[in-house]
């Protein structure tokens, strides 16, 4: 065996062995980056027994190229000790905790608060009486009917948590759009009187008409013109 071949063979069989156990990617293997002195003691124990194979002469020298290239190949190895998917070699922040989000460097992301979506605002309850029956035709004073059908439910208007109340009166199609807005208006103020006189309080209440501009059903069928001739209660919480 020539002098080349006995030091070049240790060599080799030692980084064979060194590679094979050092990791390269998830930093699970015993023998790594970080661990390249206790590579560099199993490189000079290798080295000079394989060296101590060819003459007892070059188990001295086995053993120093051991010790040198088991530290080196062992450096050379890139782990992933906190398993967040950055190397060693590069990780900036080598202690990150398990789940972390990182950068590039191995450090963490920054956290950003996440706003809540805001709350939708509450709807109003509507309470629809029939024209029909609240009024005379063409007529926008109470029947008897429709103040008794308003005090059945004055305790539910009367509530501490009632914020506001918005009377809108509504007409069919049948007449001049002018009359009808008047008529609407008139209605509606007739209810949101009557509701101030059984305890309501005034800044709580408002009347509008929308005339015929707002119908819920067809104005060409008695049954949805009848539809149409209402007076709502929106009522705010």
């Amino acid at each position: 065996m020539t002098n080349l071949t006995r030091t070049v063979l240790p060599v080799l069989l030692l980084g064979s062995l060194l590679t094979g156990c050092a990791t390269h990617s998830d930093g699970t293997a015993p023998l790594n980056q970080r661990t390249w002195p206790i590579c560099s003691v199993i490189g000079g124990l290798v080295g000079g027994g394989l060296g101590a194979i060819g003459s007892s002469g070059w188990a001295a020298g086995g053993a120093a190229l051991g010790i040198l290239s088991g530290g080196l190949i062992c450096y050379a190895q890139d782990g992933d000790e906190d398993d967040d998917g950055v190397f060693d070699r590069r990780d900036r922040c080598p202690d990150t905790p398990a789940n972390t989000p990182v950068e590039h460097h191995g450090c963490p992301l920054p956290q950003y608060p996440v706003s809540e979506k805001p709350a939708e605002p509450a709807q109003p309850e509507v309470i629809t009486l029939s024209n029909d029956v609240f009024f005379g035709f063409n007529q926008s004073d109470l029947t008897p009917y429709a103040q008794s059908q308003l005090d059945s439910i004055m305790s539910k208007l009367l509530d501490a948590d009632v914020v506001s109340i918005k009377v809108v009166g509504h007409t069919d199609s049948v007449g001049a759009d002018a009359y009808n807005q008047a008529l609407s208006e008139r209605r509606a103020s007739s209810v949101a009187q009557y509701l101030l006189s059984q305890g309501v309080t005034p800044g709580k209440l408002t009347s509008e008409g929308k005339g015929e501009s707002q119908p819920v059903a067809d104005n060409e069928t008695e049954e949805g013109r009848a539809k149409n001739r209402r007076v709502e209660l929106h009522i705010n919480r």
